[in-house]
């Protein structure tokens, strides 16, 4: 015999709403999550608050500790560099499709998008170069106009929610921030101008300069606290 459906708007919602918690900080790092508060909080019954716990854990936004319940995850630098290992094939991928893919509205777009960033950049050139809102990112708009719904789903709903929580937990590195910003910059003019190879090698590229110098500034601080 099966249960009552659970109310999937409701689920949606508090899934969403649980996720910009974790992600912006407000439900830090290790934090307990308590199923009669949420219910309470958002007016729901216990059954769409544990299946949006359930799709969180399945991201690996939540974990379970026997004897101390549901809290947010507290991802580790290997954790971070590992994602961003795959990441770079994935994304690569992303950008040689989205080259072919995307709507010339869509490039127009992007290129708004990312030059958009260039006074947030300028303020702070030794900052970090962080996207917070999905639809201001630029690896999300690229996924999204890759035109492979799977690869997109992948990378949207499950890379980046846990990437921008490791991003909050690691420090970043100094001056990264501008030169990625620069490589986004190579990389849309090769995707406007329909190079899906040269997109491809760019996008990996990029990834995998941003995972070397966060291994390097960890490899720094290593040493440091010896």
């Amino acid at each position: 015999m099966t249960g009552l459906p659970v109310n999937t708007s409701v689920t949606a919602k508090l899934y969403h709403e649980l996720l910009q918690a974790i992600v912006s900080g407000a439900l830090a790092p290790g934090e307990k999550l308590s199923e009669p508060v949420i219910a309470r909080r958002f007016a729901a019954s216990r059954a769409p608050v544990r299946e949006a716990i359930r799709r969180l854990q399945e991201r690996g936004l939540l974990t379970y500790v026997v004897n101390q319940g549901v809290r947010v995850a507290q991802p580790s630098a290997a954790e971070f560099l590992a994602l961003l290992e795959v990441r770079e094939a994935t994304e690569g991928m992303a950008a040689r499709l989205a080259a072919e893919a995307m709507s010339d509205a869509e490039l127009a777009t992007l290129g708004t998008l990312v030059a958009g960033h260039r006074d947030a950049i300028e303020r702070n050139p030794h900052g970090a170069y962080l996207q917070d809102e999905a639809e201001a990112d630029f690896h999300w708009r690229i996924a999204r106009g890759s035109g492979n719904p799977i690869l997109a789903e992948l990378l949207c709903e499950q890379f980046y929610p846990r990437l921008r929580l490791c991003r909050r937990l690691h420090s970043t590195v100094a001056g990264r921030g501008r030169q990625a910003w620069q490589e986004h910059m190579r990389i849309t003019e090769a995707i406007g101008q329909r190079d899906g190879e040269l997109a491809e090698v760019l996008m990996r590229r990029h990834i995998r300069a941003a995972r070397n110098a966060l291994q390097q500034a960890l490899n720094a601080a290593d040493k440091t606290r010896k």
